[in-house]
């Protein structure tokens, strides 16, 4: 069982900064990727920017300059600095988690969702 939790959404004025964070717990041997999606109103789920457990970014092309997703292992927490923001950028931010979990004698792959965290940006 591997669990996410998300922290960092709020309330910003067009062309401030957010970040966020996405910490995951549970039985982790490894990270395979760790990503953040988001839902703006009325819309589906979209892909903003995904990191490899080997650091590998990529991004969405609306997220291309302005976001920057980082990793760190050893707490299995993901980050995603948001700078320039813009009312098109509102909505729920999900973090994902793809993982290998489990123990040294019996392993699985999980894949897992947090909660979502709001990211409201004001004109």
């Amino acid at each position: 069982q591997v669990e996410l939790a998300e922290s960092g959404g709020g309330l910003v004025q067009s062309g401030g900064s957010l970040r966020l964070s996405c910490a995951a717990s549970g039985s982790i041997l490894s990270i395979y990727s760790m990503s953040w999606y988001r839902q703006p109103p009325g819309k589906q789920r979209q892909l903003v920017a995904k990191i490899t457990g080997d650091g590998t970014p990529d991004y969405a092309d609306s997220a291309k300059g302005r976001f920057s997703i980082s990793l760190d292992n050893a707490k299995n927490t993901v980050f995603l600095q948001m700078d320039n923001l813009n009312p098109e950028d509102t909505a729920v931010y999900f973090c994902n988690a793809e993982v290998e979990g489990g123990t040294t004698w019996k392993r699985y792959d999980a894949i897992s969702w947090g909660q979502g965290t709001q990211v409201t940006v004001s004109s």
